[in-house]
């Protein structure tokens, strides 16, 4: 039988005391003085303040809901008799009775906290109030009626850059008899790395399924320059005789150039490619200059392969995009910058 190892001796150590992080400073402060003796407890004498101690409790105000009673009075004419009374406030919703902020507390539990309408049914429950999940379902369709304009504003502000980014990602769906898997697709437009002054802003699309079609009914009127991963979804948008769809920006010449390759790069290190300057782009003192690279040229050039068991993997990820593009092609993962064929004016 073999013998067990003798114990090790282990230094020891004096163990730290753990350090709090100081309490949100935006957050307001609230100053209760305990009260303090008039005397000296020992020998009754007079006592004189020598400072305090202060100690930062982090507390809550729990939610309560109120009746807002809008009053409208009326008032008749002693000469004509004709009553005048104030028009009634526009609703949020119409001949609704919740108001902005109760809607807006709704919508983020079921949005932004992924509460389902029937939980939030039953916490109003417990708290004395009666909205039924099919009430909570209509006054989140309302929202979304009432809000699609702010969100069509926000599709054109992306859709207008010149770079954006794309990926999904999977959500689960309750179904019956069990949840499903979607799928939600984002698309970034943030400008600031690259000196832009836009302001960052997303979107987000849902499907039931990762098809490939959806990325192209989603990017259907956009010819810019799309970073994504190597999913084969967005190959038909790379396609070089695609025509996107014609839009009132892209006949006005806002969107434009002509179509480049792609090239492998890792998650650390993108490849970028920078559409041609429109004609006369070099006359217009407000557009930044194109520090001399050409339409279609990548402004950074990846080290070539040299392990060959490594090439042979990548070149079986995705064929060469066209004639001109010698580089190793993208291998799935990895995260491709593309620019995206123009249509034709």
């Amino acid at each position: 039988m073999p013998s067990q190892p003798e114990g090790s001796t282990v230094r020891s150590f004096t163990r730290a005391r753990p350090v709090r992080g100081p309490l949100p400073t935006h957050l307001p402060r609230e100053r209760v003085v305990l009260p303090s003796p008039t005397a000296c407890p020992c020998c009754g004498g007079r006592l004189a303040k020598l400072g305090d101690t202060i100690t930062g409790t982090l507390d809550c105000i729990p939610r309560s809901y109120k009746v807002i009673q809008t009053v409208r009075e009326k008032f008749s004419c002693r000469a004509c008799e004709a009553i005048t009374q104030p028009p009634a406030p526009f609703p949020p919703i119409a001949r609704g009775r919740a108001g902005a902020n109760l809607l807006a507390e709704i919508v983020h539990g079921e949005f932004a906290e992924h509460q389902p309408l029937n939980r939030q049914s039953e916490g109003f429950a417990r708290e004395g109030i009666d909205l039924s999940v099919s009430t909570l379902a209509d006054w989140v369709g309302a929202c979304t009626a009432a809000l699609s304009p702010l969100v069509t504003l926000i599709r054109l502000h992306v859709m207008a850059g010149e770079r954006i980014h794309g990926d999904d990602t999977t959500v689960p769906v309750l179904a019956s008899p069990k949840t499903v898997i979607g799928h939600l697709w984002t698309y970034v437009r943030d400008d600031w790395p690259f000196g832009g002054t836009a302001a960052p802003a997303a979107i987000f699309a849902y499907s039931r399924d990762r098809g490939r079609t959806h990325p192209c009914r989603h990017l259907a009127g956009y010819a810019g320059i799309l970073q994504a991963d190597a999913y084969a979804g967005f190959g038909d948008l790379y396609d070089p005789a695609r025509q996107p769809a014609r839009s009132p920006k892209q006949r006005a010449g806002r969107t434009g150039g002509a179509s480049c390759s792609c090239s492998p790069t890792s998650p650390r290190r993108r490849s970028t490619h920078r559409p041609a300057p429109p004609a006369g782009a070099g006359d217009d003192p407000s557009r930044p200059p194109a520090s001399g690279v050409a339409g279609g040229d990548r402004l950074d050039q990846q080290p070539p392969v040299r392990n060959p068991r490594r090439r042979r993997r990548l070149g079986h990820a995705r064929p060469p995009t066209t004639a001109t593009d010698r580089s190793t092609p993208a291998r799935r993962g990895w995260s491709t910058c593309w620019r995206m064929s123009a249509p034709d004016r």
